[in-house]
Order: structure tokens, then sequence, then C-alpha cells
């Protein structure tokens, strides 16, 4: 679960289920009463960190996936989260997949709808990737 390295913070959350992080944490959670969670980016692969499909919308499933992972690993439920920014390779993937990605992003967040930016970037660290999706929590 969380290691802990001071009395208010921070907690690093890396949960076994997700692949395991190189150089970073999934997750970092601040404080004793309040907390914050800082959520690393997360992208559409599995444990064994394969991209799960080349569709968008499997990897924005995926990802919304592992990143809820953290959320919960830290003690926290979608509701949870107040923010998420969202980095996608093509808007024009994006919303031609819109309708299918909302269904499942409403079935994960159970109809929570914190704070959201969407960002067209160049391309992302891992090959193949065309989302990934970073937040904060509030436990």
């Amino acid at each position: 679960m969380a290691k802990a390295t001071g009395a208010q913070g921070p907690h690093y959350i890396n949960p076994h289920n997700l692949a395991a992080p190189r150089g970073y944490s999934h997750g970092v959670l601040f404080g004793a009463g309040p907390r914050i969670v800082f959520l690393a980016g997360q992208i559409g692969w599995d444990a064994a960190g394969q991209i799960v499909s080349d569709r968008f919308d499997d990897q924005f499933d995926q990802a919304l996936a592992n990143l809820l992972a953290v959320v919960a690993e830290a003690g926290g439920v979608p509701e949870s989260i107040g923010k998420l920014t969202i980095f996608v390779t093509d808007c024009a993937e994006y919303v031609a997949a819109r309708k299918t990605i909302g269904e499942r992003y409403r079935r994960r967040m159970n109809g929570h709808y914190p704070a959201m930016t969407l960002v067209e970037v160049k391309a992302l660290l891992e090959p193949g990737a065309r989302v990934e999706i970073e937040g904060l929590a509030w436990l």
C-alpha cells in the first residue's frame, strides 16, 4: 500500500495490480486530516505494462480504470477526484469515440464529473499510447 516518509506525507501509492512505476509513483498522498492525492498520468496498459488495445476507447477506459485503482488504494472513491487532465494525441479521435467513452466514463465514475481539461499533445512517452489521464483527489 502506501509507503510513509513523514507524519504529514508524502505517502507513495503504487497498487500491485498496476504496472510497476519506474522513476515515479502512481500517486502521492499528503496530509493528516483532509488529504490530497496527486495522481500520476495513467495510460491504457495492463499490469504487465502492455497497451490493452489499438482502439482509442479501450485505451481511455483502461487509463481511467488505472487512475481509479490509485484512488482506491489511497482510500478514495471516484467522487474523491476533483480534477482530471486528459492528454490525447488526436482530438478528432477523441471526438469520434465520445459516445463510447462517455458510456464507459459514466459507468466507472458513477456519474461524477470533476473539473476537467483536455489537451492534444504531439505524442506520449509510451509507444502506441493515445491517451493519458492524470488528476487530483481529495480524501
